[in-house]
């Protein structure tokens, strides 16, 4: 049984970036640094290895030093959620027992993906990792490995350990149904950064996302009004976000993140690939369209816009 509550994990949580040089080794002197830059910004915990960590480029082992580093950076200021999923039970089960040797406050999981698991499969999966450690878990339902269906959700969270989901899909709709038949003690984290308001309305208890790794001030900013309940400015706040999510978009995606942290002297590295790297002349459209973007929606106080 879970020895942590999960109903303290609330608010704007970075899916945070993995950090690798140009040889595309794991770079630990960036990831610090990176670590130290979210907490400056008052986020409200991380989100580690997960899609926007590039877990899947990534060794076990590795996966594993992130988790060390970050932690140790953290140094309980604020909880650390892991994200051990994997195609494999075994591998899954491994970096959780790893996650709690560390001290992570929370794990997370994809359902195991690329084969078409069955319900009775994927409710197993949870299980057994569930069981490995004393730790909640926070389902991880999106397209990317595979919705599970509303059904399953239900099933998935009668398991003792399984204490949330991270909802990183648009249909919001079944947010309101796991806070009204799962229970409003049953945690859900909204995942898709460009319907963070929505998610929120809908009764989501936190948000976890790719672009609060670059962008956290934009986003602490519509908890707090949703919070206010000043919708208005929540949706203002949520137009702005998402010019800059869809303008990024068109870019290569983890290449251009980190490229923008390094405008402002905190060097996130580069994507791995098969992840293709940004070239000048993107860099430089880049940082166009974003001071573009600025001006427009007089957006103020974001740190990696002010000196475009």
């Amino acid at each position: 049984m879970s020895s942590i509550n999960l109903q303290g994990i609330k608010g704007v949580i970075p899916a945070m970036m993995t950090c690798f040089d140009e040889s595309g080794a794991f770079d630990e002197k960036r990831q610090r640094d990176l670590t130290r830059f979210l907490l400056s910004k008052n986020i409200d915990g991380l989100y580690l290895t997960g899609s926007t960590g590039e877990t899947f480029l990534m060794s076990s082992d590795e996966r594993k030093k992130v988790v060390e580093v970050v932690i140790d950076e953290v140094a309980h200021k604020i909880p650390v959620i892991v994200h051990v999923g994997d195609i494999g039970t075994d591998k899954s089960i491994d970096l959780a027992r790893h996650a709690y040797k560390m001290g992570a406050d929370a794990i997370s999981s994809v359902p195991p993906f690329y084969f078409k698991f069955s319900s009775d499969e994927i409710v197993s999966y949870y299980q057994d990792i569930s069981e490995s450690v004393p730790l909640p878990m926070i389902v991880y339902n999106i397209a990317l490995a595979g919705l599970v269906d509303f059904n399953t959700i239900k099933r998935l969270a009668k398991i003792e350990n399984v204490k949330g989901i991270k909802y990183t899909a648009t249909s919001h709709y079944e947010i309101l149904r796991i806070k009204e038949e799962i229970g409003k003690d049953f945690m859900v984290y909204s995942g898709c950064d460009e319907m963070a308001m929505s998610g929120l309305a809908f009764g989501s208890d936190g948000i976890i996302g790719s672009f609060y790794n670059v962008i956290p001030e934009l986003f602490i900013q519509i908890v707090q009004a949703e919070r206010e309940n000043d919708i208005k400015k929540a949706r203002s706040l949520q137009i702005s976000a998402d010019a800059i999510i869809f303008f990024v978009l068109e870019h290569s995606f983890f290449a251009s993140m980190k490229k923008m942290l390094s405008w402002i002297g905190h060097d996130a590295g580069f994507a791995r690939k098969p992840f293709a790297p940004l070239t000048a002349e993107a860099e430089e459209d880049l940082r166009r369209g974003l001071k573009e973007i600025r001006d427009r929606y007089h957006i103020t106080g974001v740190e990696v816009l002010e000196n475009l």
